[in-house]
């Protein structure tokens, strides 16, 4: 269960772990906020390994997907190592069309088990983000539920337990995982100045998407909400997540 301090402001996310597996659906969801934490976590010598569930084929209106995805791929990489990650995996989920059920659960359990993280983090699955706005985009909600009953699926060995071969085991021992963006955030994570540069460096990859955005400024828009979650937190700059223990 998420928890924040008794005043209602953000607690500080624990960060007594060593490995992190960051599980969103697109190429560019990481990068709104939840890289500069990244940066920070990667500067401290964790592991973070990012997982996408599609390629982001159907993120560009002007192009056609399978041109889309080899470009969208590249941006992502190009952005995990502006952060430090050290992998970058791609699942093969339909962009814009995931469906809650048991081939995701049964793919994202397969990679907790084998990467076996201590952490996970992902972007926000409630209906609006932090700040309200639009509705949220379907692969997003569908993909926190998934991701939260994937964690129990991969420790307990009679889910999937075909995967269990060749050494792999249940893996139990996730310990949080935090979803950025939300709209209720429970826990933030200080950044320095070089973490938002290398944020805003981690976003400014996805050339391509961004020059789609017209109008968009990322440097001021990942500057001004590092600055807001800051001043919730009482620290100069911040990210915040909404946290379940699991």
């Amino acid at each position: 269960m998420a928890q924040m301090r008794e005043n209602g402001a953000p607690g500080r996310l624990p960060e007594d772990w060593d490995r992190l597996l960051a599980v969103v659906a697109h190429p560019d969801d990481l990068e709104f906020g939840a890289s500069s934490a990244i940066h920070r976590w990667t500067s401290q010598g964790k592991q973070v390994v990012e997982l996408l569930v599609t390629k982001g084929e159907a993120g560009i209106d002007t192009m056609d997907p399978r041109s889309c995805a080899p470009v969208r791929m590249a941006e992502q990489r190009a952005s995990a190592a502006a952060v430090g990650a050290t992998e970058v995996e791609f699942l093969d989920f339909p962009d814009g069309m995931l469906e809650y059920g048991l081939p995701l659960r049964r793919a994202l359990a397969e990679a907790i088990r084998r990467y076996r993280p201590e952490a996970i983090v992902s972007i926000n699955f409630r209906e609006h983000f932090d700040g309200g706005g639009g509705f949220n985009h379907a692969d997003h909600r569908v993909l926190g539920p998934a991701l939260l009953d994937a964690v129990r699926d991969a420790a307990n060995r009679w889910v999937f337990p075909e995967q269990l071969v060749d050494g792999t085991e249940p893996w139990s021992g996730v310990r949080l995982v935090a979803f950025g963006a939300a709209p209720d955030p429970t826990h933030f994570v200080e950044l320095t100045e070089d973490d938002l540069a290398a944020g805003i460096a981690s976003l400014d990859a996805h050339e391509v998407y961004l020059a789609a955005l017209e109008g968009f400024d990322q440097r001021t828009f990942l500057r001004e909400a590092a600055v807001l979650a800051g001043e919730r937190a009482g620290v100069p700059l911040a990210t915040s997540f909404e946290v379940f223990e699991v």
